[in-house]
């Protein structure tokens, strides 16, 4: 059978159709590369981006944990290019407690019996044994303290010592730099009454490192040796002349009353003064109704300018006729002005001695005393010394510090 002819026209769109098929198998390929390349970018963006803010993060983090931070605008330099010094300013070096309303009283105790003991407190450290026990009367009259202002602070450049304030704790702050003490804070006398009634509780105050005024009790059975072994030590020795006081408690042997003449009185005080002497001066025990007495002090303070010693008044009572009659006789005389003991607790006496020390930076100088039978008070002072003596304090005798005066 023969072939039919095949029409150009038809032949030709085969092929065209053919073209566009291909063309069209073209341009899908040409978009399946295209988003996967687009994926490929997109991905790889991510993973950068991931990356670069997992770098962020531990570079806070390693901040945050090592502790470092940009550098804060430092102080202003000197001139040789390196940060000048802060100034550190020197603590005043009593912060004073609050000031008691009024003083405690300040009457003397009698002379104690010898062999008896009494404990120290609980918690206080004691030098030697146990310190023989006395029985202190009650104190009759009461001298006010006054309010004293605050002190200015020393600028230093060195960094804070301990004050009288921390001296409970023992705790001193470490320094950099050796101190240089604060000069002319005031001349501290530390007067110790009652010497006498026996050896052991004289003992500690011997080995005090400082100067020390010794009151010595006549008529006992160790005074002249405890005036002996006083001038020993070099420290000096006064006479605890035993007077009178208003109570009516018993004074002890060698004692000033009420009633006695100018001569029986110059024979009592001379008697005593030959059992204990030499001495530098003399200051009186109990003896509140003898020192309101202006006729009796006279023969006394008249007395102790005939033997060339020293008056100290102990100021037992608000009353004292002491420092008129002084005037009177243009005689110069010292007073008292802490009882460190009134209460014999280690807190308690730190706290006296500071209020003797503001009186002592106030007008320059200050007498505080204390008891041989006070079992604390002898570490207490040889560890204080040292210290005070750093902040500018200065030691004195009881004569001394009157001779001074004139």
């Amino acid at each position: 059978m023969p072939k039919l002819p095949v029409k150009p026209g038809l032949k030709k769109k085969s092929r065209s159709g053919s073209k566009s098929k291909r063309k069209r198998k073209l341009t899908r390929a040409d978009a399946v590369r295209a988003i996967a390349v687009a994926g490929s970018v997109i991905i790889l963006s991510a993973l950068v981006s991931l990356f670069l803010s997992f770098g962020r993060d531990r570079t806070e983090k390693e901040t945050v944990v090592t502790g470092v931070v940009p550098p804060a605008p430092g102080p202003p330099e000197t001139g040789h290019g390196l940060p000048a010094a802060p100034e550190i300013s020197l603590p005043e070096p009593v912060k004073p407690p609050p000031v008691p309303a009024e003083e405690r009283k300040a009457e003397d105790s009698p002379p104690a019996k010898p062999g008896a003991s009494d404990p120290a407190s609980p918690g206080i450290p004691e030098a030697g044994p146990a310190s023989p026990k006395v029985v202190k009367s009650k104190p009759e009259e009461t001298v006010p303290v006054s309010p004293m202002p605050q002190t200015s602070k020393p600028a230093a450049s060195n960094p804070p010592k301990s004050t009288p304030q921390n001296m409970e704790s023992g705790r001193q702050a470490p320094a950099a730099r050796p101190e240089i003490p604060p000069k002319g804070r005031g001349t501290v006398v530390f007067v110790i009454d009652d010497a006498g009634n026996n050896l052991r509780e004289l003992e500690p105050f011997l080995k005090f490192p400082g100067p020390l005024t010794i009151a010595v009790l006549p008529g006992l059975t160790h005074s002249a040796e405890a005036a002996g072994m006083i001038r020993k030590a070099g420290k000096e020795v006064f006479l605890h002349q035993p007077m009178e006081a208003l109570g009516g408690q018993n004074p002890g042997p060698g004692a000033l009353y009420t009633g006695m003449g100018p001569e029986d009185i110059r024979k009592v005080i001379k008697t005593n003064i030959a059992g204990i002497g030499p001495i530098a001066g003399m200051n009186n025990h109990q003896g509140s109704r003898i020192t309101e007495d202006g006729a009796m002090m006279e023969t006394v303070l008249a007395l102790c300018r005939e033997q060339g010693i020293y008056f100290l008044d102990s100021r037992t009572t608000a009353a004292t006729a002491v420092p008129n009659t002084a005037r009177r006789l243009g005689i110069t005389i010292g007073e008292r002005d802490i009882f460190i003991d009134n209460e014999q607790d280690r807190a308690s006496m730190i706290h006296y001695i500071e209020e003797g020390l503001k009186k002592a930076v106030q007008k320059g100088s200050v007498v505080m005393i204390g008891h041989t039978w006070s079992p604390a008070l002898a570490p207490v002072l040889t560890e204080l010394y040292p210290r005070l003596l750093e902040q500018g304090y200065s030691f004195s005798t009881a004569s001394a510090l009157i001779r001074s005066k004139k």
